[in-house]
């Protein structure tokens, strides 16, 4: 069982977070699909949620932990994208890679190759996510990761009656609407900039082809258990709505 600060504490009691400044990529260059028509006209990060656009407010909880360097991977609208951040002008760094072609969730890591030498973060752009940075950098070095995935539990229930089987293909059970636990991959990982010499610069890869890439090299992948409360992801239309609702 999983238990977070809020259920044991109160959510009114906030938990002082320790600070991580350390350089965050943001994978900012998809198409967005799944938001259209939105997207037809503006670029996944800058759809709005109330007076701020999604990428701010990604941001903005990087800030919270003290970070003040962001890396952002464009290709789909790259122009809008930066006409945002020269007329925003934040007082933390912001630089790009304009991807010419898309090179998926991962492919761009290729060119960092050799840039930093700390432990990095890297994120989807429709994910906001509200966690103890400190604990995950803590969690990352004690257990000698190469890479920590971070994963949320999530309750799903089937609403029919499930028929288990017995060898002979007769009926040896019904489980009336089971229920399952299982960690989802919430599109936030810390890793060694080391790994990115495995992606050869410019070729298209996607996150989980470069995880079970590494797992075949025998990389440590750690995985970081957060609450569902923790994270909103703002990719689909019904999880958008609900995350204009919540926050």
């Amino acid at each position: 069982k999983i238990l977070d600060w809020g259920s044991v504490y109160g959510k009114k009691k906030q938990r002082q977070r320790g600070q991580v400044p350390i350089p965050v990529i943001i994978m900012a260059g998809g198409r967005g699909d799944r938001l259209e028509p939105f997207t037809k006209i503006l670029p996944k990060p800058l759809i709005p949620i109330h007076e701020k656009p999604v990428i701010e407010h990604i941001i903005d909880k990087f800030l919270e932990s003290g970070v003040s360097e962001f890396i952002l991977s464009i290709n789909y609208k790259a122009r809008l994208m930066k006409a945002y951040f020269e007329e925003l002008q934040p007082k933390y760094l912001v630089s790009f890679i304009e991807e010419r072609e898309p090179l998926g969730t991962a492919g761009c890591l290729g060119e960092l190759d050799g840039r930093f030498d700390t432990p990095i973060l890297v994120t989807n752009c429709d994910v906001i996510l509200d966690i103890d940075l400190a604990d995950l950098f803590k969690f990352h070095v004690d257990n000698e990761n190469q890479v920590t995935l971070v994963a949320s539990v999530k309750k799903f229930t089937i609403p029919y009656g499930a028929c288990e089987l017995n060898s002979e293909g007769e009926l040896k059970e019904i489980h009336e609407k089971p229920s399952y636990e299982l960690l989802a991959n919430v599109g936030l990982y810390m890793m060694q900039p080391s790994l990115f010499q495995y992606i050869p610069e410019g070729q298209h890869m996607d996150m989980t082809q470069f995880l079970e890439k590494m797992r075949k090299v025998d990389k440590k992948i750690g995985v970081y258990p957060v609450h569902d409360e923790c994270w909103f992801d703002v990719g689909q239309w019904t999880e958008y709505q609900n995350t204009v609702e919540k926050m």
